[in-house]
C-alpha cells in the first residue's frame, strides 16, 4: 500500500487480479482451439467457422461502452459478481449443446468478456498510482495471455485423443475456479466516473473519437492489428492441421511464451506518463507484418515458420497495453471509461473481422493469400503511425470533451 492508499502492482491483492485474469481467459484459450476443429469435423466451412468464432469479439465490441456505463452506475465489484455467474453458466452450456449452438454461445461468452475486461481495467486504473499504471495493465494483459502457453497443447491433446470426458472436466473446472477467486477479489465499490450515462450521452461520447487524433489513430491501428490477431487465432490450427507442415500447439506455445516474457521483462519500458513512442509502435507493427508474412510461406519454409511465433508474440505482447496505457492518460477522467470502451471496441471489431472477413477470403482463395493480406494490414497501420507522428506526440493537449 502506498502513502496515497493506492496498491502496488506486485502486491498480493493484485496477484489475485492476475490469477482471476488467467482463469477467466483460460476458457477462451481452450475453446479457440477446440471449437474450430469440432466445427470443421461436423461439416462447417471456413466462412461459417469464422462467423462463429468472430461472434465472440463482435459481441464484445457492441457491449464495451454499455459495460462502462454499468461500471459507473453500479461499481466494479457488483458488475464482476454478475459477469462471473454468466461466464460459468455459458461454459456449462458448451458441455450440454453441440456445434449447432456454438454461434450464440460464443456471442454469450463475448458478453461476459466485455464486462470482465472493462471491470478489471477500471479496477487497475483506480487502484494504482499513475506511475504504476503501465506495469499493472501490462501484468494484467500478461496473465490474460499465460493460458496460451499451456492450454493450446492440452486442447490439441484432448482433440487428438477424442476424449470428451477430459473436455468436460476442463470446462467444468474453468467454470468453477473464476467464481471461487473472483468473489473475493479486491475491486473498488465505485469509480471516479461514478455516474450513469444516458443513451444520448453515450452517442456524444462516440463522437469524441473524431475530435481526438490520439483516440482515432489508436483505434484504427488497433482495428487493423487485432484483425491480424483474430485471423491467426481462428485459422492457424486449421491451416497447420491441413498442411501437416507444423504443429499448431507448439506454435501457439512459443508465441505465448514470447508474449509472457515480453510483458514481464519489458513491463517497465511501456511509457506510463501519457507520452507517445512512434518508433516503438512502428517496430511492433513491423514485427506483426513479419509474423504473418512467414505464415503465408508455411509450405515453403517448413520448421522456420516457428520464427513467425516470435515476431507475432512480440507484437501481441506490447501493442494493446501500450495503446491502452497511453489513452488512459490522454483521455479526460470524467468520460475515460466510455471512451476507452470505444477504443477496446475497435480491438473487438478487428478480432471478429479477422474471423469473419478472413474466413470468406480463405473460402475464395487460400490460407496463404489470407496471411499475405494480414501482412498488408500491419504495413498500412505502420504507415498511419508515421504519418500522424506529430499529432500523436502532442496527444496530451488534444483531448476530446464530452458534454453531459
Amino acid at each position: 500500500m502506498t502513502t496515497h492508499g493506492k496498491l502496488n502492482p506486485a502486491s498480493l491483492s493484485f496477484f489475485r487480479f492476475y490469477m482471476l485474469a488467467f482463469l477467466f481467459f483460460a476458457a477462451n484459450a481452450a475453446l479457440t482451439i477446440i471449437l474450430p476443429l469440432r466445427s470443421e469435423a461436423a461439416g462447417l466451412n471456413q466462412a461459417e467457422i469464422g462467423l462463429m468464432m468472430g461472434a465472440y469479439m463482435f459481441t464484445c465490441m457492441l457491449l464495451r461502452p454499455f459495460a462502462a456505463q454499468l461500471l459507473g452506475k453500479y461499481g466494479p465489484l457488483r458488475v464482476m459478481k454478475g459477469l462471473l455467474l454468466l461466464h460459468a453458466g455459458t461454459l456449462l452450456l458448451f458441455v450440454v449443446f453441440g456445434v449447432e449452438a456454438y454461434l450464440w454461445l460464443r456471442a454469450l461468452q463475448g458478453v461476459a468478456t466485455a464486462f470482465f475486461s472493462m471491470t478489471m481495467q477500471a479496477g487497475i486504473v483506480e487502484k494504482l498510482e499513475d506511475k504504476d499504471r503501465a506495469q499493472g495493465l501490462s501484468m494484467y494483459t500478461l496473465f490474460t495471455m499465460v493460458p496460451t502457453l499451456v492450454i493450446p497443447i492440452l486442447a490439441i491433446q484432448i482433440w487428438e485423443n477424442a476424449n470428451d470426458l477430459w473436455f468436460i472436466v476442463l470446462i467444468l473446472g474453468l467454470a468453477a475456479l473464476p467464481l471461487l477467486v473472483g468473489y473475493s477479489v479486491d475491486l473498488p465499490q465505485s469509480t471516479v466516473q461514478n455516474k450513469s450515462y444516458t443513451l444520448g450521452d453515450m452517442l456524444r461520447s462516440f463522437s469524441g473519437i473524431w475530435r481526438s487524433t490520439p483516440l482515432l489513430i489508436s483505434s484504427i491501428v488497433m482495428l487493423f492489428a487485432s484483425c491480424v490477431f483474430g485471423a491467426t487465432a481462428t485459422f492457424l490450427p486449421l491451416y497447420m492441421v491441413s498442411t501437416g507442415a507444423a504443429s499448431a500447439g507448439l506454435f501457439l506455445t512459443i508465441q505465448g511464451l514470447v508474449v509472457i516474457l515480453c510483458r514481464f521483462i519489458l513491463r517497465k519500458k511501456i511509457p506510463s506518463d501519457g507520452s507517445w513512442s512512434t518508433w516503438l509502435m512502428a517496430g511492433l507493427l513491423l514485427s506483426a507484418a513479419l509474423g504473418t508474412q512467414l505464415l503465408s510461406l508455411l509450405e515453403t519454409i517448413g520448421p522456420f515458420v516457428y520464427l513467425s511465433a516470435v515476431f507475432s508474440g512480440f507484437a501481441v505482447a506490447l501493442l494493446y497495453p501500450t495503446l491502452t496505457t497511453y489513452l488512459s492518460f490522454v483521455l479526460p477522467a470524467d468520460s475515460r471509461y466510455v471512451l476507452m470502451g470505444i477504443f477496446m471496441s475497435s480491438y473487438d471489431l478487428g478480432f471478429s473481422l479477422g474471423g469473419l472477413a478472413m474466413g470468406i477470403l480463405v473460402q475464395v482463395s487460400s490460407y496463404s493469400t489470407m496471411f499475405m493480406i494480414c501482412t498488408l494490414l500491419s504495413v498500412v497501420a505502420l504507415v498511419l503511425i508515421v504519418l500522424f507522428r506529430q499529432r500523436m506526440e502532442a496527444g496530451n493537449s488534444d483531448r476530446p470533451v464530452v458534454s453531459n
